[in-house]
């Protein structure tokens, strides 16, 4: 197994009240599987994957990837077996605005972040349709262009992983099922891609769907 979560509980303190976002939540995902967490907005989908994701330390439960237990590591271990390990999309793509595509694919190693396998960022552009934008910055793409964009960073490493925190969320159909097409392709690879998301679209091509409402996570299927 890539990577497992066993019971983890996530709360949020305020001075008000107490909320648990992920409540004793146990989640396995092996290398090939695309696991699609589906869910209302506020129902603790992105705070299990910045759990999941060595992020976000849980109150209570215990995050492994293979053997490693995440959350033993040191802050500095942390972030190197993210990089290393670990590829993140959002939402909202993250893409620095003074960068190119080529660039913003590249924006590990542009940050000084040692990449110790990386893939050639040319192909990447060539593999998500982008060759006629790799010099454009993020302000002359389509939504659905930023999100290729995004999946084609998160890639750059060579991650075992790939968390996805809705990926199609701001997309037509046309675009949406382009990126459900390389999610499935990246698992495919034998990576291990967990998105979570309300976007119903994305359930039928998942190899499993939970659903995870006010913090507690079901399992509805298996294919």
């Amino acid at each position: 197994m890539l990577l497992t979560a066993e019971t983890i509980t996530v709360t949020y303190k305020s001075r008000a009240k107490r909320v648990q976002a992920v409540l004793a939540a146990t989640v396995q995902l092996a290398a090939g599987e695309l696991v699609v967490v589906s869910g209302p907005s506020g129902s603790g989908k992105s705070s299990l994957l910045l759990t999941l994701g060595g992020l976000l330390r849980p109150d209570t439960g215990i995050v492994r990837f293979r053997e490693t237990d995440v959350y033993q590591l040191a802050a500095t271990a942390r972030a190197a077996f993210r990089n290393r390990h670990i590829g993140f999309v959002f939402q909202q793509f993250h893409l620095i605005p003074y960068l190119t595509v080529l660039e913003n694919i590249m924006a590990p190693t542009l940050a000084g972040n040692a990449v110790e396998k990386s893939a050639d960022p040319r192909e990447l552009i060539a593999r998500f349709q982008l060759n006629h934008r790799a010099e454009h910055y993020p302000s002359q793409l389509s939504t659905g262009e930023r999100q290729r964009v995004a999946l084609a960073r998160a890639l750059f490493h060579n991650p075992d992983v790939i968390l996805a925190d809705e990926p199609t969320g701001n997309l037509d159909d046309v675009n949406g099922r382009i990126v459900i097409d390389h999610l499935q392709s990246i698992a495919a690879e034998g990576r291990g891609v967990l998105v979570v998301t309300h976007d119903a679209r994305l359930r039928p091509a998942a190899t499993r769907s939970l659903t995870l409402i006010q913090g507690t996570l079901t399992q509805e299927k298996s294919a």
